[in-house]
């Protein structure tokens, strides 16, 4: 891998990490477009690179939600009532994906990391997000009208309205069909406004993609130490891929809650259906190969 081929990825992973396009579909068809990791050792390398620089997009909500995050860490100290439960409400929201995670991990890397199954998920999601366009105008309508008294603040989300959406996470374990746009859409169906929907789905991610960027690493480290990352290049590409994801990733959350404050999702829809078209295409006429 070259720097230019990491910085590329790093900016695919900071702009896609969150809005609901599938940051791990566009991660895997971008290094398949680059002929990256096609098969064996190389394949495992170019897996662990896409999920370890997702330590960037961390970084980035970490620095641009660092009020909330402070607020968290006052309440884990016992110092901030509302701090506390949202932390706990966070926990909650992610614990079925850590169960999930763990279990079905190595089966879904297996078999549905691969452009197929990518494909068909961007096209599923891109069909959904259009078909919901009504129900997501009529709520940032009310949102803009200032009906604030229909939606519920973080602090009014129940138990079970964190496990709705963290079930809601799951789905997204399967490449392609997006963590953001899955956890935006179960915030609105509990009743958060689409900023606040879309806060709470940054902040899950905290734990989520710290989750999956530390077992990654794990991972590659228990089967070949820090062997894995020869094949990239040495940790120089990971380095600047992680930089790369941070930035791009602050510029597209910050950009996503403007927005998100004047229109749906449909765009992303039509976006995924678009990506989903042209790379099933190339592989029908042979351009591409599976």
């Amino acid at each position: 891998m070259t720097i230019l081929q990491a910085i590329l990825l790093g900016i695919v992973e900071g702009i896609t990490e969150y809005l609901p396009v599938s940051s791990t579909g566009h991660l895997i068809l971008t290094a398949w477009l680059l002929g990256l990791g096609t098969t064996g050792e190389a394949k495992k390398a170019i897996d662990a690179f896409n999920i370890i620089i997702q330590g960037g997009a961390i970084l980035a909500v970490a620095g641009l939600y660092w009020s909330r995050v402070r607020q968290m860490f006052r309440g884990l100290q016992g110092r901030d009532g509302e701090g506390r439960a949202l932390l706990i409400l966070l926990i909650l929201a992610f614990i079925p994906a850590a169960i999930f995670g763990f279990l079905l991990d190595d089966w879904i890397e297996a078999r549905l990391f691969r452009p197929v199954p990518v494909i068909l998920m961007l096209a599923g999601g891109g069909l959904i997000l259009i078909v919901l366009k009504p129900w997501q105008d009529q709520l940032r309508r009310r949102a803009a009208h200032g009906e604030h008294h229909v939606f519920k603040k973080l602090n009014e989300l129940t138990p079970k309205d964190a496990l709705i959406v963290g079930l809601m996470q799951c789905v997204a374990m399967i490449p392609g069909t997006s963590r953001s746009m899955m956890t935006i859409l179960g915030g609105l169906a509990v009743g958060l406004s689409p900023a606040r929907a879309a806060e709470f789905s940054f902040l899950l991610g905290l734990p989520t993609l710290g989750a999956a960027c530390a077992y990654s690493l794990f991972k590659e480290l228990r089967r070949s130490g820090l062997g894995f990352v020869e094949p990239l290049g040495g940790w120089g590409p990971v380095i600047i891929g992680i930089l790369a994801a941070t930035i791009s990733a602050a510029i597209a959350v910050k950009w996503l809650v403007r927005y998100l404050e004047r229109h749906s999702f449909a765009l992303f829809g039509v976006w995924r259906l678009g990506v989903a078209l042209v790379l099933g295409l190339c592989i029908w006429r042979g351009v591409m190969t599976i």
